[in-house]
């Protein structure tokens, strides 16, 4: 029995059906029954029982996430009572009619998948069931069995694997391993198959190339979101086997490290149980291992400088491309400028600016002319009725005051005034002069 997807096929959830699944007999009746041969007959019924089962087939797909389905499989999901849908032939021929469905044969035809021979033989079809497929084209009932893919769920799940890459560790380089790019999908492709056709829908999108190498299968993803992927060349190659490597390497680190660590623990015990040559032969051992430790982190490190020298010349190679595009449209946009003609182009403005500010100059002085003499005359006409005007009207001025506000004074006066300043001031210089003469007190203390 065909069972797309690893999971075994059953009914669908109450929740995925429709309300009148289990309450209306007469209406899931009509829709359990078989498509008119011909349309014309009742387009409205056909129209209505195909838009039903359309939207059920493509929801169960996305309910389910599985990208690949068959006949036989929807059948057992739709049983109801016993009875399974007796259209759901003429359903799926619809949706590979209208490219919501394909064969898992034709689509495997549209790619390149010969890299697919090299692992565990999954996709093995029958020669003559895909060239019948080829001949009879999407007009012929998919048989009950023969597996077909939901195209836009397909298209949805690639994109994911190829986000998840991006946002792991193993993007750092373009060349990953299959065998660690499945173990990160693992979540996303339930089993090896779906996770082959992920890879074969990146492919078709020029997003991911595949090569074998040494026999292990290696995958190349493009640089960005809407990048087209290059072929795989050898400084690829050589950077992958750098990587692995430095992996190996790490490991090796890793279980000499726990290693020496082992022998220092198996020294100590000997020493509590009194064992003098046990514990020395561990020693002896665990310096041993010290020594391969050391000598695996230069390896390493030699690696990994490498490695580090590659990237950057990567970066540079890209900023380098960067300059030159750069350098490209520059030349592009300044292909018609040249000193000299900016040099007369200037000129030129300063030539027609000089020219409106004469053209402004003149026609301001005649307008200023003709202005002030007009001006002048109206000006001394209005002067002149305005004398006339005042020597006729009296101008009410406030009465000039009869008494003397300050009268004059005398000299005997001022001089009287000034002896009586001088007393004054020889009066204050003799009470200065007995206030110091007396004991000092401050707030009735002597002091």
């Amino acid at each position: 029995m065909c069972s797309p997807g690893g999971a075994p096929p059953g009914p669908a959830p109450a929740g995925d059906l429709p309300p009148e699944w289990d309450s209306d007999d007469e209406r899931m009746a009509f829709l359990f029954s078989a498509f008119k041969q011909s349309r014309e007959v009742n387009s409205t019924e056909w129209d209505s029982k195909m838009a039903f089962w359309v939207g059920l087939v493509l929801a169960r797909g996305r309910g389910r996430g599985a990208v690949r389905t068959c006949l036989r499989e929807l059948q057992n999901g739709f049983e109801r009572r016993g009875s399974v849908p007796l259209g759901l032939g003429t359903v799926l021929r619809e949706l590979l009619r209208r490219g919501k469905l394909q064969r898992e044969s034709d689509f495997m035809a549209s790619v390149d998948s010969s890299w697919i021979s090299w692992g565990v033989g999954v996709f093995i079809l029958k020669p003559l069931k895909w060239t019948l497929s080829s001949v009879l084209g999407d007009s012929k009932i998919p048989e009950e069995e023969e597996v077909l893919i939901y195209v836009e769920l397909l298209q949805e799940k690639a994109e994911e694997v190829y986000r998840l890459y991006q946002n792991s560790t193993l993007s750092s380089h373009p060349v990953v391993a299959l065998s660690e790019l499945q173990s990160l999908c693992a979540g996303v492709c339930p089993d090896e198959r779906t996770f082959y056709l992920l890879l074969l829908q990146l492919q078709k999108e020029k997003r991911v190339t595949i090569l074998e190498q040494n026999g292990e299968k290696i995958v190349k993803f493009a640089r960005g979101l809407h990048a087209k992927v290059s072929p795989m060349n050898d400084v690829d190659i050589g950077v992958y086997q750098l990587m692995q490597s430095e992996q190996l390497l790490s490991q090796k680190v890793e279980s000499l490290s726990q290693e020496a660590e082992k022998c220092k623990e198996d020294a100590r015990s000997a020493c509590r149980a009194g064992k003098k040559q046990l514990a020395l032969r561990c020693l002896k051992s665990k310096r041993r291992t010290e020594r391969r430790i050391e000598e695996l982190h230069s390896k390493l490190d030699a690696v990994q400088g490498i490695l580090d020298r590659i990237y950057a010349s990567q970066t540079d190679q890209m900023v380098f491309n960067a300059y030159q595009a750069g350098v490209g449209a520059l030349k592009l946009s300044m292909k018609d400028v040249t000193v000299e003609r900016a040099e007369n182009l200037v000129d030129q403005i300063q030539e027609l600016c000089d020219t409106q500010d004469e053209v402004a100059q003149t026609l301001a002085g005649v307008g200023i002319n003709g202005l002030a003499e007009m001006d002048t005359e109206e000006l001394e006409k209005e002067l002149d009725s305005l004398l006339q005007d005042s020597t006729k009207e009296p101008v009410d001025l406030p009465p000039v005051p009869q008494k003397v506000l300050n009268p004059p004074i005398s000299d005997a006066e001022l001089e009287a005034e000034l002896e009586k300043l001088t007393v004054c001031d020889g009066d204050l210089a003799q009470k200065a002069a007995s206030a110091s003469s007396e004991p000092k007190t401050a707030l009735g203390l002597n002091l």
